[in-house]
């Protein structure tokens, strides 16, 4: 499988965001993991690409996934 640029972007405390950092792991997909609870340049990065201020948001090559969309997510890394 091609590499790509995955980043979530999550809180400690998010169900979601641990279930996203799950499947990746599950998947052998890398990923940046972003605690935005800590960073708030980051989130104003987030909010940039996603428009949202929930988490997770999934960033896959440029490809923003809102929540812990699992078809979403497959199709993205082309599992």
């Amino acid at each position: 499988m091609e590499n790509r640029k995955v980043t979530i972007y999550s809180t400690p405390s998010c169900p979601f965001c641990m279930m996203a950092k799950s499947f990746m792991k599950e998947n052998n997909i890398d990923f940046e993991d972003i605690d935005v609870s800590a960073d708030h340049t980051k989130v104003q990065e987030m909010v940039q690409k996603s428009g949202q201020m929930a988490v997770p948001v999934i960033d896959i090559d440029g490809e923003i996934i809102v929540g812990f969309d699992k078809d979403k997510i497959r199709k993205a890394l082309g599992l």
